[in-house]
């Protein structure tokens, strides 16, 4: 029996990040851990990666533009044919940067957003000033064209701030959005736990979104919340601005966890190792 590839790979390049999550699943720091692959090993295993015939590589961290060999890494992706994305909390990114993004092949950038002004997302994001510079970062990604989606946590202090941080999304020129909901994993069970939501709650902000995405410009994701794509189909959302065919790019909308499909999802760590799912990882060896 043939054995289908995963369709996405996601590679966690770096432990090293510049700034200090409370949510962190990767429990990130300051310096790069010692067991990280080199430049050589990255290549091998985008080797590995190109024989197995992926359809997308997600490079994030940690946050992977602290690697110095970050853009050799994805030149040699696009080398091989691999469509190649970057998950980055964009502070580090100015225009000269997102060009090299480009020019190395990267497609797309997913760029972290916790909060719907600087107070709220600094403090979770642990360093004063971070919103500021993603916004420039953004602002980067946009003079080159580079196309970006925003990515965001869901948790207590945001839930009263949904509608402000999807407004944002628009405002800021995205192409999507995608949502997660706190999941107390890495460095979360110690340092914001008490920020996950209840189960009503989630039901709360996934009916908030799911009676959104009707008038909403752009696909709105939520990974790991099967919750959210029951209520659209429950509640027979049809989108106004784009085919209601494309909701189904939307997480479990008609199928299950990617981690578990054939033709789904994996995670390789810094190290190489290669998991089913980060989150599901942290919460079994913690």
């Amino acid at each position: 029996m043939q054995i289908r590839p995963p369709f996405m790979v996601s590679y966690s390049i770096t432990t090293k990040c510049n700034l200090k999550c409370k949510h962190c699943y990767s429990d990130s720091v300051e310096q790069a851990a010692p067991d990280e692959l080199s430049t050589g090993e990255a290549f091998h295993l985008i080797d590995d990666l190109s024989r197995w015939g992926i359809g997308l590589l997600i490079i994030d961290g940690g946050e992977p533009l602290c690697r110095k060999d970050l853009l050799d890494i994805v030149k040699y992706a696009y080398s091989k044919g691999i469509r190649t994305t970057i998950g980055t909390n964009a502070t580090l990114i100015d225009r000269p940067l997102a060009q090299k993004l480009v020019e190395a092949g990267v497609m797309a950038v997913a760029i972290s957003i916790d909060g719907a002004d600087a107070q709220t997302h600094d403090s979770f994001r642990g360093i004063k000033g971070a919103f500021e510079q993603t916004a420039k970062g953004i602002e980067a990604c946009r003079d080159v064209s580079l196309p970006f989606q925003l990515n965001m946590v869901i948790r207590k202090d945001t839930l009263s701030q949904l509608k402000d941080m999807m407004r944002l999304v628009v405002e800021y020129g995205a192409n999507a959005a995608e949502l997660f909901d706190l999941v107390a994993a890495g460095r979360a069970k110690e340092e914001c736990k008490e920020q996950e939501l209840s189960p009503d709650e989630k039901r709360q902000a996934m009916e908030l979104l799911a009676e959104a995405q009707a008038d909403y410009p752009l696909i709105i994701r939520v990974p790991a919340c099967p919750m959210y794509p029951l209520l659209l189909q429950q509640k027979n959302i049809r989108p106004r601005h784009f085919p209601v065919e494309m909701l189904r790019r939307v997480p479990y909308y008609g199928r299950g966890c990617a981690a578990g499909m054939p033709g789904g999802y994996v995670m390789v760590r810094s190290n190489g190792e290669v998991n089913p799912c980060m989150a599901l990882c942290q919460i079994v060896w913690k």
